[in-house]
């Protein structure tokens, strides 16, 4: 089961590049409902078949209507609160950056991470997604800082680092199963708490 999961993990990550190349292709969000709900069924179709599992477009489909029924359901590692604990403790002004638009204040107060936050940005407010410059850019503006003086954690090198080095911020690479092994131009942390070494 957990070779399953490895395997369906680094091919979520190979579905999910080529999401991005579709969107930047033509948005997704802006596309016919029927061209929308292929490209969403497609996505699970290459995760699947990329961990060894053969399934068709209807199955495909159904996976993803049940999730969609069932809704997202968020987890924190166990790292992540203790580590924003202290770093509010250093008075560091902390925010969040989403490409997941439908995220609320509710749902980051069910996380627990309210408390820690000093504002979020979603795609769907900045009108783009990572690792576009205008959601870094949004992002800076409510933290009221220049990039210079910002750091960017993210675990995703083509989203997170690119976008946010690419408007001037720092950025750590927090690659807990080391997936991005090969990635030797930015600091790269295995666990969140690694990250006050980078401050």
């Amino acid at each position: 089961m957990y070779l399953l999961f490895e395997a369906l993990h680094k091919s979520l990550l190979q579905a999910d590049a080529w999401w991005r190349e579709e969107n930047c292709r033509s948005p997704i969000s802006k596309r016919p409902p029927k061209e929308r709900a292929a490209v969403y069924s497609d996505h699970v179709l290459r995760a699947l078949r990329g961990a060894g599992l053969e399934v068709s477009h209807d199955v495909a489909l159904h996976i993803l209507m049940k999730l969609f029924q069932n809704g997202l359901n968020f987890e924190l590692y166990d790292d992540a609160l203790p580590t924003l604990k202290l770093l509010k403790e250093r008075n560091l002004i902390l925010g969040l950056i989403s490409n997941v638009g439908q995220e609320t204040d509710a749902t980051y107060q069910d996380l627990g991470l309210q408390p820690y936050l000093d504002f979020q940005v979603t795609s769907s407010e900045a009108g783009h997604h990572k690792p576009h410059p205008e959601i870094f850019l949004t992002a800076l503006e409510k933290a009221q800082v220049k990039a210079e003086e910002a750091m960017y954690v993210g675990d995703q090198y083509d989203l997170d680092i690119v976008g946010a080095r690419g408007v001037g911020m720092k950025a750590v690479l927090i690659d807990r199963n080391d997936y991005f092994s090969n990635v030797i131009d930015c600091p790269r942390i295995h666990s969140l708490t690694e990250v006050v070494e980078y401050i």
